[in-house]
């Protein structure tokens, strides 16, 4: 088959954006191919009789189609769009369009057959393919010998099929050939429905503009967008109701009216108001311009978007006007409280830089300087403590003092994740990739993606998980379970955890590549009983936190209770704390905070040797404390001992008992 040839027609079907000037190009030209001998190897020629194309499209002729018993569905159908060819009886016309075989039903026979499946179908000898002959006697009168039946796909939809009936034998060349023809037919034919129905459409909307037009050119005045003819110098020349009431101009004031001297005498609306009649004055329009005008009856701002459009004959122009003042106003008040948003916030970060990590001892000022040197790099690092020193609360530190804190930070509880389901938890899964799976869902590093993901009890991860998830930190890009796209992700890791990673790695249950790909920099959150100086601090937080959010009076915190809370060694840590604290908020019922003894380990072992600064007071020396304590206490509350305001709840004491203590030791409840 003449390659030549086959490219002439894709080129001449190319410029065609016509469906049935491609169809009959593309058979009339096939059909009159020369008839050339294919190579030296293989002698014969290529003889084509018959070129054929079926589109698809709706059923039309169901009542009287032959073949439509064997229509199933009678929707759709094949119609025969275009045919060309040589018949050897000189009366026949092959170009007719109707005939026994004007219509296929999809499915049926090896036309239908190749619209079904999209597949198509060679015979390069009928004689041995009687099964898909449907009339032999016809074969044998023309001749017919071979069969290429070819799909015109076009974006994974069938579109068409091609028919070539050739009298002479055709080889798998003379087939590849036509295949990548019809892959061009199927384009050639696709743009060209496209090309119709944009014309179509083109058509349709010409004729509803006419129509609306028409419909709505007499409501001009009861239109409730201001609207206004004026002239190039800007006099009103009509204006309609909306117009009049947005400028405060009476139906007799209209025509002395200039638009020019409506607008404010500012130099950026000045500016604006130059610039749009220059353009009016060339020939073109101004869209959306934002002026501020004045109304004509009272001088009130009025803020407007204007569109002015020259008519035809440039002596006049067409203004539209919507009036913008409640949106202007809402904007700027939105400008100016967001303003005053970061401003606060930024008073809040000057202030506290560290979020709720509340406290000012050594070790969480050392805590905070790291925070303050990783929080701005990408780094990935790994806070160790034991639990309940707030882990996670450094890692929205870190988070929040990043360029990723306009995003909330993604947390993963490790541990909490069934070993089952952790590839799907971290990196999602396609539907129906397992059961259960019922819809797309995608992991946490890609929920992540663009900010922070905090891994906590990163120990916790399952070992044969720990490859997967170093592979993922490496690379950042991830494969959902059932899906085998591969998506890149942007996200900065922050993991936890409070077992000893060394150890789980020196023991195999924690991968040593994966370890030194977490600890890139590592944060040792200390515990409570390293920072008890925090304790009190602490403890006043906590106190304030859980009464305003059970709604009850903020109690009395005694320097007795400080102390009481200070002297314990807080295993839980800082979790223990909240729990004691806010249960004895609850039991303080508005009176001072009563302690139980936590179940914690007292300050000082009993076997350490005492300092001097530890050795026991004398009796007078014991008087002389409780006298300037009490008398500090008085003085404090200006003499009052009752009440939770009073002496007594500061010192911890009945006050009954204060009262027979201050008349003991002689002092004077106004003096101190």
């Amino acid at each position: 088959m003449n390659t030549d040839a086959l490219q002439e027609v894709v080129l001449a079907i190319t410029q065609q954006r016509c469906v049935a000037a491609v169809l009959q190009q593309i058979v009339e030209q096939i059909a009159d191919f020369p008839k050339v001998r294919r190579t030296k190897k293989t002698s014969g020629i290529v003889d084509i009789a018959l070129v054929r194309i079926w589109i698809l499209a709706p059923g039309d002729i169901c009542g009287e189609c032959r073949l439509r018993r064997e229509c199933a569905d009678q929707t759709m159908c094949l119609h025969l769009a275009a045919s060309a060819g040589e018949s050897l009886d000189k009366r026949a016309n092959w170009s007719r369009l109707d005939g026994q075989f004007q219509r296929f039903p999809i499915g049926i026979r090896k036309v239908g057959h190749i619209a079904a499946t999209g597949q198509p179908i060679f015979l390069s000898n009928l004689s041995k393919n009687s099964e898909w002959v449907a009339q032999p006697e016809w074969v044998e009168s023309e001749g017919i010998t071979a069969f290429a039946g070819l799909p015109l796909v076009f974006r994974e939809k069938t579109l068409a099929v091609l028919g070539v009936f050739s009298r002479t034998p055709l080889c798998e060349g003379d087939f590849k050939k036509l295949q990548n023809f019809a892959d061009h037919a199927a384009i050639a034919l696709g743009n060209a429905q496209a090309f119709e129905e944009i014309e179509n459409l083109k058509a349709r909307l010409e004729e509803e503009n006419d129509h609306l037009r028409g419909e709505f050119r007499d409501l001009f005045d009861e239109a409730p967008i201001a609207y206004v003819y004026e002239g190039l110098d800007s006099r009103f020349i009509r204006a309609n109701g909306a117009a009049m009431k947005m400028l405060g101009i009476q139906p007799e004031e209209v025509a002395g009216t200039f638009g020019k001297n409506l607008v404010a005498e500012t130099p950026e609306n000045q500016a604006r108001l130059r610039e749009a009649f220059d353009f009016l004055e060339q020939g073109s329009e101004t869209r959306g311009v934002v002026l501020e005008l004045r109304r004509k009856d009272n001088g009130n701002p009025v803020w407007v978007q204007w569109w002015s459009k020259p008519a035809a004959g440039g002596m006049f122009t067409r203004t539209m006007m919507l009036d913008i003042t409640d949106r202007l106003l809402m904007e700027q008040e939105q400008v100016r409280l967001k303003a005053e948003n970061e401003y606060l916030l930024e008073e809040i970060r000057t202030t506290n830089n560290f979020g709720d990590l509340v406290g000012s001892s050594s070790s969480l000022r050392k805590v905070q300087q790291k925070i303050e040197l990783v929080a701005p790099t990408m780094a990935t690092v790994l806070i160790t403590g034991e639990s309940g020193t707030g882990k996670e609360l450094v890692a929205r530190a870190i988070h929040q003092n990043s360029s990723r804190h306009d995003r909330p930070m993604i947390t993963v509880n490790c541990g909490a994740v069934p070993e089952t389901l952790f590839e799907s938890e971290f990196f999602g899964h396609a539907r129906g990739a397992f059961t259960g799976a019922l819809r797309d869902k995608p992991g946490r590093f890609e929920i992540a993606d663009g900010s922070t993901l905090f891994l906590d009890e990163i120990g916790e991860v399952p070992l044969p998980m720990q490859a997967k998830l170093l592979r993922v930190l490496q690379e950042q890009e991830v494969e959902r379970v059932g899906d085998p796209r591969v998506r890149r992700i942007n996200v900065r890791v922050i993991a936890a955890t409070n077992r000893d990673l060394k150890a789980e790695v020196e023991a195999g249950r924690f991968r040593q590549d994966l370890y030194y790909r977490l600890s890139v920099f590592p944060i040792e959150n200390p515990p409570l009983r390293e920072r008890r100086e925090d304790i009190p601090r602490l403890a006043k937080h906590f106190i304030r936190a859980a009464a305003k959010r059970m709604s009850l009076a903020v109690p009395t915190f005694t320097n007795a209770a400080a102390g009481q809370l200070a002297a314990q060694d807080w295993p839980g840590n800082v979790r223990e704390l909240q729990n004691v604290i806010e249960r004895a908020v609850i039991l303080a019922r508005g009176g001072p905070l009563l302690f139980d003894n936590p179940a914690s380990v007292p300050l000082l072992p009993a076997s350490e040797p005492q300092t001097p600064a530890t050795l026991p007071l004398t009796r007078a020396e014991l008087r002389q404390q409780e006298r300037d304590s009490i008398a500090a206490a008085l003085s404090q509350t200006g003499g009052k001992i009752f009440g939770t305001d009073g002496s007594a709840a500061l010192l911890g004491m009945k006050p009954t008992t204060l009262a027979s203590r201050i008349k003991a030791l002689g002092l004077q409840r106004k003096s101190g």
